[in-house]
């Protein structure tokens, strides 16, 4: 810790609190996770050469759009100078779908570690390895083809599962309670800007005769400088931070109850979670959301190359638009439904099944619509932004439904959710590749019903059994236990009897 007189210097040099700058970092971090998550997506389809592939299986589609790519390079058209490798779409697909084996496993240990740790350097450890993996992509895939890369993605989800659960965990220490909505919308708007950026950077990269290479080398980069960054300027906690001012470092004391101060806890209620009706609802909304969401993010660069035959530079451009609509859309929905839940028009309960409606089925008809515009790019394209701006309902519905039903263990909740409904991104860019052999239109079109059933699926039962109050489980003392529950007792002993018996341990030892 510096001394007062430094940290006071120190602290001066910086024009906003220490916690906007935490907030501005974490919108960073997900900026990068994002980034060099979803940048293959779109440089797989200038890896892979499938011209030789449809030559020689003399397959001819009667629904193929007109390939005018020519008509934006000079009148030449791209020929992928730099697709090196014949892999079908089914391993493409099993390739897209390897980080989420890697996300899938890490995302609960992380929340431990950094728990146990601190979420600094849980956070920026495990986006620092998933930086260096990124900038080691093009010589481990010309050296190992499929194989490898698929070994490597493994390994850069496992990297990014503790991002979500350790910024969590850093932010309930840095910030009061008053301001967890701004910051949050700050933190987490993070995603759906990486998402604009890799998709519009990647594009940019790999415009004209861009080698696919350069794409991984710049995300690459830029996750190391960010870890750089992270490094000197955040810290897991207020009271370790070098160079807080005083004035912010006594506030965030009398406003945030640190982990240092809190009461002992009682065991997460995992026999009582996992018997939750309203928990294996939101369950299956998350499934929902995932596999709409993952079909979107890992496969729509695919289909606009592929089917609507967009040059790279298009593509790009036109993958981020549908993210910017459902950024945009994320704050109107939440202002929404923070306005009819505050002037009575419906409960917290049927603000969240509403949204979590409108964000499940409006999707699912537009991307069906969208199959149905064929070679009508511009409707197409209009069809995929609409749908992911109605998407952006789900973050005022069933994203923050955790928080409805167990506040005391939203963490844990969260984390259970998030890591299970992890399984849609490991089947979906697999199962795309099965249905799309061929990458044809009404290969497609199969895919796109698939997407459908599940989102309608999934939301009818989020809104039978969905519920926005505070589950008995989450706060035993208060609500008692269910008449009929023989599954044992969920909670340890009643903390102010536990925190005096250690005082008086401690009056004892001290008469001694």
């Amino acid at each position: 810790m510096l001394p007062p007189r430094w940290r006071r210097i120190i602290s001066r040099m910086f024009l906003i609190p220490q916690r906007y700058v935490l907030g501005i970092m974490g919108l960073l971090a997900v900026c990068n996770a994002y980034t060099m998550r979803v940048c293959l997506n779109l440089a797989v389809t200038q890896m892979v050469n499938n011209t030789k592939s449809e030559l020689e299986s003399h397959y001819v589609d009667p629904n193929a759009c007109p390939d005018d790519s020519q008509l934006i390079t000079n009148g030449t058209v791209s020929l992928k100078p730099h697709a090196i490798f014949d892999w079908s779409e089914s391993t493409q697909g099993l390739i897209l779908s390897a980080f989420y084996y890697g996300y899938a496993i890490t995302h609960v240990p992380g929340g431990y570690l950094a728990e146990r740790y601190g979420g600094k350097w849980t956070l920026g450890i495990g986006l620092l390895s998933t930086a260096i993996f990124t900038l080691l992509t093009p010589a481990v895939v010309k050296a190992g083809g499929a194989t490898w890369l698929f070994i490597l993605r493994v390994l850069q989800g496992m990297g990014e599962g503790p991002t979500m659960p350790a910024l969590m965990i850093v932010l309930a220490r840095w910030v009061p309670p008053h301001e967890r909505s701004r910051q949050g919308a700050l933190v987490f708007g993070g995603a759906q800007i990486g998402n604009i950026f890799g998709s519009f950077m990647s594009g940019f990269l790999m415009a004209g005769d861009g080698n696919w290479v350069n794409v991984f080398y710049f995300f690459g980069c830029f996750g190391i400088l960010w870890f750089i960054f992270w490094s000197i300027l955040c810290y897991s906690t207020p009271n370790i931070h070098p160079y807080i001012s005083d004035e912010e470092l006594k506030y965030l004391n009398e406003t945030v109850t640190s982990a240092e101060n809190a009461s002992i806890r009682d065991p997460v209620p995992w026999k009582a979670i996992v018997r939750s009706v309203p928990v294996w609802a939101l369950l299956f909304a998350a499934v929902g959301h995932d596999w709409g969401y993952y079909t979107m993010v890992t496969d729509l660069p695919k289909y606009m190359t592929d089917v609507l035959k967009f040059n790279i530079a298009a593509t790009g451009t036109l993958t981020a638009m549908p993210y910017l609509a459902m950024w945009v859309s994320s704050f109107i929905f939440g202002w929404v439904c923070d306005v009819c839940v505050k002037r009575g028009w419906h409960s917290i309960k049927t603000g969240r099944i509403i949204h979590t409606t409108i964000a499940a089925t409006g999707p699912a008809i537009c991307i069906i619509l969208a199959s149905y515009a064929g070679c009508d790019r511009y409707a197409a394209v209009a069809y995929f932004i609409a749908s992911m701006a109605l998407m952006g309902g789900f973050y005022s519905g069933m994203k923050v439904n955790a928080l409805d039903l167990a506040p005391n263990y939203a963490g844990s909740l969260t984390a259970m959710i998030n890591g299970t409904s992890t399984i849609s991104g490991i089947i979906t860019p697999y199962l795309i590749g099965l249905l799309t052999p061929d990458s044809t239109l009404v290969q497609w079109r199969v895919a796109f019903w698939v997407c459908f059933a599940v989102l309608v699926s999934t939301n009818i039962v989020y809104i039978f059994w969905a519920d926005g109050k505070q589950q008995w489980w989450d706060d035993i003392r208060q609500y008692g236990y269910p008449e009929g529950w023989k599954h044992g007792p969920l909670k340890t002993a009643d903390p102010d009897k536990e925190k005096n018996k250690k005082e008086k341990q401690m009056m004892d030892g001290s008469k001694l």
